[in-house]
């Protein structure tokens, strides 16, 4: 199996180390090159990762071919240097039967490149806001691997690793993926169908009640358009005395202030990931004017929305031009 890995500037290095350390130990088992993988750049040049340690490609794209898999690696605000030509060497991969995936930030390059029409991805917890802003018609999921069709996505490094044992059970067997798996002490093989979980402070509690847990499904459900505590109280028949005891007990806060972190870290992810402007994002979290936004913002997270763009966007440099998400 002859896989391909299209790297970015700034692609998370652990993205790319998960998914072939595994690919690697299964050809060490068997004795034999059963998977091959190439590190591609759009021009062949260096690349730097997020980590900053520099990745020498062995082919620039346009002269990619004969790969069962491409994987493309990067942030959501990665592009092509030359779109049009880049663009159009994924498509053309993807006339000649390879197939195309992306894991993490990866995602939002490949789907620039409008390969994913019709197709489901894996999308990190982290980066939905900003997908579902960037990519409304484009159907995402949760689930930590999205295996639909020829398109193959992950959500992040750990499940870049549980990709690469289902390639491996795929072509060499379950004994052989387990027996990677232990030598990684890896200790759950996830597959498609499971979803991400994001990870609780150690001092958090680690399971929410019923009650807590319908209420905060609810808030998710309604970030742009918010909902009252007494409407979540009636949703799932209680009294907003209920609710309001219930979170204190469950997280220390008010199911207001709560909520209000919810949106907070909405707003953070178009912020970052986005280039849409502070009334956009206001509106796109539950705020009619940006005004409260920025307050709200700025005690949530220290910084003004402007200062955290300005601030992220200064780790984003070739030459010294300064790249603005996108």
């Amino acid at each position: 199996m002859q896989i391909g890995f299209l790297i970015f500037p700034g692609f998370p290095m652990a993205c790319l180390t998960s998914i072939i350390e595994p690919l690697r130990a299964a050809n060490e088992i068997v004795g034999a090159a059963v998977f091959d993988w190439h590190v591609i750049s759009e021009t062949g040049a260096p690349t730097t990762s997020s980590a900053r340690v520099v990745f020498e490609p062995e082919a620039k794209l346009a002269d990619v071919s004969d790969l069962d898999i491409l994987f493309v690696l990067g942030a959501p605000n990665s592009v092509f240097e030359a779109p049009k030509s880049g663009n159009a060497t994924l498509r053309r991969l993807d006339r000649h039967g390879v197939v195309l995936g992306a894991i993490s930030g990866g995602v939002f390059p490949l789907v620039r490149a409008g390969v994913m029409t019709g197709y489901r991805c894996s999308v990190h917890w982290c980066y939905e806001a900003a997908f579902r802003s960037a990519f409304p018609d484009i159907e995402m999921t949760d689930d930590v691997i999205s295996m639909n069709g020829r398109r193959y996505t992950v959500s992040g490094a750990a499940s870049a690793f549980d990709l690469a044992l289902r390639l491996i059970e795929d072509r060499l067997g379950a004994d052989v993926a387990y027996e990677v798996a232990c030598w990684f002490q890896h200790a759950t093989m996830r597959g498609e169908g499971v979803q991400q979980r994001i990870p609780m402070r150690p001092s958090a509690a680690p399971d929410l009640p019923n009650l807590v847990a319908d209420a905060v499904a609810l808030f998710a459900e309604h970030i742009e358009h918010p909902i009252s505590v007494a409407e979540v109280a009636r949703a799932v028949d209680v009294t907003p005395r209920q609710v309001e005891r219930a979170f204190k007990r469950a997280t220390g806060q008010s199911p207001t202030h709560y909520y209000r972190g919810m949106r907070m870290k909405a707003a953070r992810q178009l912020v970052l990931y986005s280039k849409q402007n502070m009334q956009s994002i206001a509106q796109a979290v539950g705020y009619t004017s940006a005004t409260p936004l920025i307050a709200h913002y700025r005690v949530a997270f220290g910084v003004s929305p402007q200062e955290d763009r300005k601030q992220i966007n200064s780790f984003r440099v070739q030459g010294n031009v300064p790249l603005p998400p996108a």
